[in-house]
């Protein structure tokens, strides 16, 4: 039987196999939800619901949901944190800190509080229900450390950014690159692109490998070491700080 459940951490870590030494693949925050495919003693094989991502978590990670609440919760708007840190408070007016991208479901937008099973939260922030530009959102990652798996400012990949920033705008986009390349619409002169378009570059042998958001003045913003701004042109990205190209330019999509 298929159970369900609910971040109430700011960050769970999803690894490849069930163990804390193995590869981090991804992350779940804050009100993402999941099903629990498979359990062994210690560990539970999830299905995240944004993006069908699977892997391994820590079982005692896990807020079980009922079916309906999983549903219920689903199946309504949630409110996702804009800013790079944002605190919310329980119900004994402790403190927790969430990373951009984190989920308040249901939440009560005259007192911002929300309701996980029995446990009420509020928002201690300026409640903003405003799709944010994804310039100056994208921005907001500058310098974060590049993390494999990361999807929050403290340590992020590339296809994680893209993501966690699409998600904040109120588009859901796969995990990773090879999958996101799959959606929009094809940009076929890169003098037409617009702020907000995704480059994707690929390897020798033609695999997607990584993807930036493309900014004003041909400049690219990308996870590669950190979260930095590079340019960009019909070769590739031309990294500023090692005065050589560091990724092939595949394609450019538009995501409407």
């Amino acid at each position: 039987m298929i159970k369900y459940g609910i971040s109430e951490l700011s960050i769970i870590s999803v690894r490849k196999e069930s163990s804390n030494q193995s590869e981090m693949t991804s992350q779940i925050l804050f009100g993402e939800t999941f099903q629990i495919l498979e359990e062994t003693n210690k560990w539970s094989y999830v299905k995240i619901t944004l993006d069908n991502y699977e892997g391994w978590i820590n079982s005692n990670s896990i807020t079980e949901l009922s079916e309906d609440s999983f549903n219920h919760i689903n199946s309504n708007p949630c409110h996702v944190t804009q800013n790079l840190s944002n605190i919310i408070l329980n119900d004994k007016n402790e403190q927790m800190i969430l990373p951009m991208g984190s989920s308040l479901p249901n939440i009560n937008k005259v007192n911002k509080t929300f309701i996980i099973n029995k446990n009420q939260y509020q928002l201690h922030e300026r409640y903003n229900d405003d799709k944010p530009d994804i310039v100056n959102l994208s921005k907001q990652f500058f310098n974060s450390p590049y993390l494999w798996g990361g999807k929050n400012p403290f340590g992020i990949d590339c296809s994680g950014f893209i993501q966690v920033v699409f998600k904040v705008i109120g588009k859901k986009l796969p995990r990773d690159a090879n999958q996101q390349v799959n959606l929009g619409s094809t940009v076929n002169f890169i003098s037409d692109v617009k702020p907000g378009d995704l480059a994707f570059f690929d390897d020798d042998e033609g695999n997607i490998i990584h993807v930036g958001i493309i900014l004003n003045n041909n400049e690219i913003i990308h996870a590669f070491g950190k979260v930095r701004i590079d340019k960009l042109d019909q070769q590739g990205i031309y990294n500023i700080d090692l005065k050589k190209y560091t990724h092939e330019l595949r394609v450019i999509k538009r995501i409407k």
